[in-house]
């Protein structure tokens, strides 16, 4: 995939997917990597050219959108939505999920209305987000302005990211944190996919919100928390031992309705069309969803920001030890634990997680721009999360001023 996924479109760049069809192991993408690099050092001459008309002939079309689109309807309830005369709009952000959005409202009886059907490289009719950067990011506020103000013209607004991996939902209470809608979408599928088998457990990054662990205890399932990034799940889906697979970031996939396989990737097309499913079957728009699942599991604040690093910076985030902070306390609580591995499968998360009764943040730098993320969560309130993510930054910086 050639694409700058939610990124600035000067961050795009090539993914690549193994043939287990989920996103590919870092020493995997370091090899294409080094080989990519040398051959740039060599002027690209060892790079083999044919004709266009040699490349066409050497092919075959293959309707990838409508395999695709046919098979729906053993992943999602596409009746109940067709039934249902939700009012949809839905924006591609001039991705490749136009023609699959297309495709989708041709074949199934749905009120969608496809909002935007720019495609242009430079993705200049975005909107802005936070920093002044264009992003496609459907998780941003700034970055879906234009859908937003949709949202009283709709029931439901969806949005996905240039490479549809990513999921944005927008109901009358506007657009919801990825946190929340993942929780509402692992509660909603445990209680409708009844040939899903009750030792299939379920899978978050260690900086997904913590109200996904109390959905899971809830429904006495098996929590596998694994470090940043997608490809922790491939075996677990690919072998059906995770019913569903989220991140903090607005990605995720499960299984169809009778347990088997469906991605190995994040596919932000069904998520989307899961937000319709549930507002179809139960009445309640997303958020009402998740309204109704705080006043029985708690009330999380979460909040990820961005903060400047070098590259040598980064790198020392990257190799940090529970050694290295030297705090005992976060916001007047004992920190009860220090994490730099996750406990799903003791892979290294690239950062470090600290944590108290009622909170926690975690530092990790990121992997495309020059910059570390910050995420935390408290269950107390606006204010302690306020505090949290400031401590955080001093204990951070702290590190990096040593140990840099």
């Amino acid at each position: 995939m050639i694409t700058p996924s939610h990124n600035p479109p000067g961050d795009g760049g090539i993914k690549y997917n193994t043939p287990d069809g989920g996103p590919a192991a870092s020493e995997v993408t370091r090899e294409i990597q080094d080989r990519a690099n040398v051959l740039l050092e060599k002027g690209l001459k060892e790079i083999k050219r044919v004709s266009s008309e040699v490349a066409q002939n050497a092919v075959r079309a293959f309707d990838y959108v409508g395999l695709y689109v046919s098979h729906l309807p053993e992943v999602i309830d596409m009746a109940a939505i067709e039934g249902s005369g939700l009012r949809i709009a839905v924006d591609p952000m001039g991705g490749t999920a136009l023609e699959v959005w297309q495709a989708i409202a041709q074949r199934f009886k749905i009120n969608l209305t496809i909002v935007n059907e720019s495609q242009d490289p430079t993705f200049a009719f975005m909107p802005p987000d936070h920093d002044g950067q264009i992003r496609m990011d459907c998780s941003s506020p700034q970055a879906m302005a234009n859908l937003l103000k949709l949202k009283d013209q709709f029931d439901l607004a969806l949005a996905n990211d240039p490479d549809a991996d990513r999921h944005g939902i927008v109901d009358a209470q506007g657009l919801m944190n990825p946190n929340h809608y993942l929780a509402v979408a692992v509660d909603y599928l445990l209680t409708h996919r009844p040939q899903w088998d009750e030792s299939l457990a379920v899978g978050k990054t260690l900086v997904s919100s913590s109200i996904l662990d109390r959905v899971v205890s809830k429904h006495g399932r098996v929590l596998y928390e694994v470090p940043v990034g997608f490809k922790w799940f491939v075996e677990g889906l690919h072998q059906k031992r995770l019913a569903f697979a989220g991140e903090e970031s607005a990605g995720a996939s499960f299984l169809t309705m009778a347990g088997e396989p469906w991605s190995t990737d994040k596919d932000g097309i069904i998520l989307c069309l899961l937000a319709a499913e549930v507002f179809a079957v139960t009445g309640k728009s997303p958020s009402q969803y998740y309204a109704e699942l705080t006043q029985t599991l708690g009330l999380p604040h979460y909040k990820r920001i961005d903060a400047p690093a070098t590259a040598a910076e980064k790198k020392v985030l990257g190799w940090l030890q529970a050694s290295h902070i030297r705090s005992s306390h976060l916001v007047g609580e004992p920190i009860t634990d220090i994490l730099v591995k996750a406990a799903g499968n003791a892979e290294s998360i690239g950062g470090v997680k600290v944590m108290t009764v009622n909170g926690w943040f975690a530092a990790r730098p990121s992997g495309t721009e020059s910059i570390y993320k910050i995420y935390a969560e408290s269950f107390v309130d606006q204010d302690h999360l306020d505090q949290l993510v400031s401590e955080a930054r001093v204990i951070v910086d702290d590190m990096l001023s040593n140990l840099a």
